[in-house]
């Protein structure tokens, strides 16, 4: 507070303003050249500044981008996105692994005969289709021919509006279907190649060996078995997708982490962009982590060293 007033005290004595904006130009060229922003960028002191603060997690103010309450912090605008990328892509995520554990462990028995030769085809079908352009299938035949969800995935009403979650769900509908169209057959395949493995292990074998049901094998041991591998599976997706997807987000409209970083990256937002990456890594990096300890808690195989 005192320093301040001092600095009040001084900007206050000056007789004319063209003397006032020397003094305001000397202390910001002051703090430009204590910073080292005068300097190259390989600067020992421009590096070790810029390190600071991304590890005290200041990721600066965008240049054209602003929240709904007229904030242009990065970390603001993150927050504001990540809700809505999470509400997307981690429910999303969640299906796709529910409905591939479901069907997976079911085509187990199935394998080699019809049911199973459609998912593969499926499933490769899924993976060789470009996101994008069955993203746009869909808005076609839902938006346009049928007419059930809105082109456009942006909530039509305020954030702070009574009925705002129900119309923000409304409107995540069509990239929800989409996303799980995409991506449940490959995890279906995923799945049910895991289990297959489990079930090949002699400890498996002989469980049927001494008369214990097919069912009751494939419920309580085989997937129980291949839960690490599982986990694993659940951990990278969700991971992967927190991040969000920029085409799908930006095709749909969606107002989340990918659909702000498209556009940071076509407005040449440099303070965003960098923001964007670094949340992206330590976000994956600290997924990593709690997965990890995860699988180790639940795999009595896999020890962490004390």
């Amino acid at each position: 507070m005192s320093n301040s007033l001092s600095e009040n005290q001084k900007l206050n004595q000056f007789e004319n303003l063209s003397q006032r904006q020397a003094f305001v130009d000397q202390q910001i060229q002051a703090q430009v050249k204590s910073l080292g922003l005068d300097q190259p960028w390989f600067s020992p002191i421009k590096i070790l500044n810029s390190l600071y603060q991304i590890l005290t997690l200041n990721l600066g103010n965008s240049r054209f981008f602003t929240t709904y309450d007229g904030s242009s912090s990065v970390n603001n605008l993150i927050m504001e996105k990540l809700p809505n990328t999470i509400l997307l892509f981690t429910t999303s995520s969640l299906t796709i692994v529910v409905l591939g554990i479901i069907a997976g462990a079911y085509l187990t028995k199935k394998s080699g005969k019809v049911t199973d030769k459609i998912i593969a085809g499926m499933a490769s079908l899924s993976m060789s289709m470009p996101p994008w352009w069955f993203s746009m299938i869909m808005i076609v035949i839902f938006s346009f021919f049928l007419q059930i969800f809105p082109a456009r995935s942006t909530p039509v009403i305020a954030p702070d509006s009574p009925g705002y979650l129900n119309d923000l769900i409304y409107h995540m509908a069509l990239p929800f279907i989409t996303i799980v169209l995409m991506g449940f057959s490959s995890s279906i395949y995923y799945v049910k190649y895991v289990v297959l493995r489990v079930i090949d292990e002699d400890y498996i074998k002989s469980l049927g060996v001494i008369g214990i049901p097919s069912r009751k094998i494939l419920l309580k041991h085989a997937l129980k078995n291949a839960g690490p591998q599982l986990t694993t599976m659940l951990g990278i997706g969700i991971t992967a997708t927190l991040g969000g997807s920029i085409l799908i987000e930006e095709i749909f409209d969606w107002p989340g982490m990918g659909n702000l970083f498209y556009n940071a990256i076509v407005q040449n937002d440099s303070p965003l962009i960098i923001g964007l990456v670094y949340f992206f890594t330590l976000l994956y990096l600290v997924t990593r982590l709690v997965l990890d300890l995860t699988i180790s808690f639940i795999d009595p195989r896999i020890k962490t060293e004390e």
